[in-house]
């Protein structure tokens, strides 16, 4: 009955149009209550969610792709990808896809993406005659690269939610390849939907000039470069590289790009305060509803209704898949991994997969679901900066859903593009 309780009184808050955080923690309160256990053990597990050293990764990962946004990096690296890719057939349709994934290296974050790229992109692609419907479906589709890469602060709530299972350093290595991935995906998507509307090539500028944008955007590239070496060498841990992250960032917007105003870092600090105090508020109520969930051994409860619909590996993972996708259509990505990571890490982990694998396939579908409506953060964003609804872009997404689910297929079923990197370059076990 209190699993019912539990399970009735979330689903119904969402329906309600309760915050999710909100929700999350109603839930566990009207469980707890029902249960008779002590109004204490709510703090307590609260507190004990948020009380967690790895944590300060996050507000220092954060501020860093703040910064990178409001400090004018994205102008250097939408030059590079146009230089780079621009002469392509809908040249600038690959130059957005480029840029978005070079973008969410140095910021993590696919909203900060599609904020930055989508300002500079979406009406340059209208203004060369490029449909809006196709400029907004690339940019939001292609930022959503951010949660793969090494400044991804989900990662690192990945890692904690996985209660300790998986290294961060290996995660962050895991992320790369299958990051390549998704970007050759988005490409040929982006390409074969220019062939088909005829899209127009630009021009290639000369190999002199790729190497100029290149020089010019090499410094806020580097940041990918510094937190790998930093953690792979031992220099620092991932959560210091968080740190080292920020650094970085203030010197080069201030003192090498010299793009940054007082402002603009003022918009950027109180953007990422804001950002963390959802995120930390999402953490602690999450832990609330973790603990009833182990109470209630839910990840038992939905291994044994899976094994009844079939006990193939395969079978497991697409059941995952599939479970994954729809509850992130309307939840947020760090609720989603801090609710659903306890549940079926475990049934992955004993169907045979490793958990670094499963949280690549973690990210991707909590990635999909930021494009993917009644939540979509990223795609209300671009269809905000195109001036066109979401149903016009939905009318013309398939091309680019069926890049991102082969993507997410190839993580799914090939550990290699999960795992090779985190072994040749730490001697990761798994």
């Amino acid at each position: 009955m209190e699993l019912i309780i539990l399970g009735a009184t979330f689903f119904g808050f969402l329906i309600l149009g309760v915050p999710v955080a909100f929700a999350i923690g109603l839930s566990a309160i009207c469980t707890i209550l029902y249960e008779g256990l002590p109004v204490a053990v709510i703090f307590q597990q609260m507190m004990s969610g948020m009380n967690i050293f790895s944590f300060l990764a996050i507000p220092f990962f954060v501020f860093s792709g703040e910064l990178m946004l409001h400090g004018g990096v994205a102008d250097k690296i939408v030059q590079l990808a146009k230089n780079l890719v621009g002469h392509i057939r809908g040249g600038l349709g690959m130059s957005n896809v480029v840029a978005c994934t070079l973008f969410g290296g140095v910021s993590g974050s696919p909203v900060a993406d599609v904020s930055a790229m989508g300002a500079v992109m979406i009406p340059m692609m209208k203004k060369e005659g490029f449909d809006t419907d196709y400029a907004v479906n690339v940019t939001t589709h292609a930022s959503l690269v951010g949660a793969l890469m090494p400044t991804s602060h989900n990662m690192i709530i990945y890692a904690l939610a996985a209660g300790g299972k998986v290294s961060i350093g290996a995660l962050i290595a895991a992320g790369l390849l299958p990051a390549i991935v998704l970007m050759v995906c988005m490409l040929v998507a982006a390409y074969a939907v220019a062939v088909k509307r005829g899209y127009p090539a630009g021009k290639f500028p000369g190999w002199a000039e790729v190497f100029r944008s290149f020089a010019a955007a090499l410094p806020g590239l580097l940041i990918v470069g510094i937190i790998l070496t930093g953690i792979l060498s031992g220099v620092f841990t991932a959560t210091e590289s968080a740190a080292v992250a920020v650094t970085y960032t203030i010197l080069l917007t201030f003192f090498i790009y010299r793009t940054m105003t007082l402002s603009n870092f003022l918009r950027a600090a109180a953007k990422a305060v804001k950002t963390t105090g959802v995120v930390l508020l999402l953490i602690g109520v999450s832990t609330m509803f973790q603990y009833l969930m182990g109470l209630y051994e839910v990840a038992d409860l939905a291994g044994e209704m899976m094994s009844k619909v079939s006990t193939q590996p395969w079978m497991i993972f697409l059941l995952i898949n599939v479970i994954l996708f729809v509850l992130g259509t309307f939840m947020d990505m760090a609720a989603t991994i801090l609710i659903c990571t306890p549940i079926f890490l475990p049934i992955a982990m004993k169907a045979g997969m490793d958990p670094v694998q499963f949280g690549m396939l973690m990210l991707i579908n909590c990635a999909l679901g930021l494009n993917t409506p009644p939540v979509g953060t990223t795609q209300f964003v671009g269809c905000a900066i195109g001036g066109i609804s979401v149903g016009a872009v939905m009318r013309t997404i398939l091309p680019f859903y069926a890049a991102l689910i082969a993507a997410l297929m190839f993580v799914t079923y090939v550990p290699a593009f999960s795992l090779w990197l985190p072994r040749l370059l730490m001697g990761y076990k798994g």
